[in-house]
């Protein structure tokens, strides 16, 4: 699917490796906010691992996050994350 390697996907793309202890920290962050993305992993996707080391301009750094609007996050911290997902007061835990 040719929507995985660009800059503005019709959908969050999240590109991971399985050893990555954030990559899980991010994927129970998104489930708990019921956030629908696409799990990307790099471990035997030549495309996706030389994409994901373009865009972070030569490291393999994951989580590396991309959004529909063509925003990126690499690495996030919760403060990021909630940054980018700010809580609507309709929001339980």
């Amino acid at each position: 699917m040719p929507d995985l390697y660009t800059l503005n996907p019709t959908q969050i793309i999240m590109y991971v490796t399985e050893s990555c202890a954030d990559c899980v920290r991010v994927k129970k962050y998104f489930e708990a906010k019921g956030i629908s993305y696409r799990r990307v992993g790099l471990e035997g996707d030549a495309k996706a691992a030389e994409f994901v080391t373009q865009i972070n301009r030569g490291f393999r750094s994951v989580p590396t996050i991309v959004f529909p609007d063509g925003s990126i996050l690499v690495e996030p911290g919760w403060e990021e994350l909630n940054e980018k997902f700010p809580a609507s007061g309709a929001e339980a835990g």
